[in-house]
Protein backbone atom coordinates (compact mmCIF):
# COMPACT_ATOMS: atom_id res chain seq x y z
CA UNK A 1 0.00 0.00 0.00
CA UNK A 2 1.88 3.65 -0.85
CA UNK A 3 1.34 6.59 0.57
CA UNK A 4 -1.72 8.86 -1.37
CA UNK A 5 -1.69 12.55 -1.88
CA UNK A 6 -3.94 13.07 1.36
CA UNK A 7 -1.50 12.13 3.54
CA UNK A 8 0.98 13.94 2.08
CA UNK A 9 -0.63 16.99 2.29
CA UNK A 10 -2.08 16.39 5.99
CA UNK A 11 1.38 15.61 7.22
CA UNK A 12 2.89 18.82 5.06
CA UNK A 13 0.23 20.94 7.03
CA UNK A 14 0.98 19.80 10.30
CA UNK A 15 4.72 20.01 9.81
CA UNK A 16 4.20 23.62 9.07
CA UNK A 17 1.89 24.46 11.87
CA UNK A 18 4.39 22.87 14.17
CA UNK A 19 7.27 24.63 12.37
CA UNK A 20 5.68 28.16 12.48
CA UNK A 21 4.37 27.56 16.15
CA UNK A 22 7.87 26.83 17.03
CA UNK A 23 9.23 29.64 15.10
CA UNK A 24 6.76 31.90 17.01
CA UNK A 25 7.82 31.26 20.14
CA UNK A 26 11.65 31.19 19.25
CA UNK A 27 10.55 35.00 17.97
CA UNK A 28 9.12 35.54 21.54
CA UNK A 29 11.39 34.36 23.67
CA UNK A 30 14.01 36.53 21.70
CA UNK A 31 12.11 39.50 22.13
CA UNK A 32 11.63 39.22 25.89
CA UNK A 33 15.06 38.06 26.82
CA UNK A 34 16.21 39.80 29.36
CA UNK A 35 19.56 40.93 28.12
CA UNK A 36 17.67 42.46 24.92
CA UNK A 37 16.10 44.82 26.77
CA UNK A 38 18.96 47.07 26.41
CA UNK A 39 19.72 46.45 22.77
CA UNK A 40 16.00 47.37 21.99
CA UNK A 41 15.48 50.27 24.12
CA UNK A 42 18.85 51.65 22.33
CA UNK A 43 17.43 50.96 18.70
CA UNK A 44 14.06 52.76 19.97
CA UNK A 45 15.66 55.72 21.20
CA UNK A 46 17.93 56.32 18.34
CA UNK A 47 15.39 56.56 15.54
CA UNK A 48 13.91 59.91 17.50
CA UNK A 49 17.31 61.07 18.62
CA UNK A 50 17.71 63.59 15.48
CA UNK A 51 13.91 64.27 14.65
CA UNK A 52 12.28 65.49 17.87
CA UNK A 53 13.03 68.93 16.67
CA UNK A 54 10.50 70.99 14.35
CA UNK A 55 11.80 71.03 10.77
CA UNK A 56 13.23 74.49 9.37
Amino acid sequence: MGVDHDTIVGLSKSFGLFYLIALSAAVMIYAYWPSNKKHFDNAAKTILRDEDKPWR
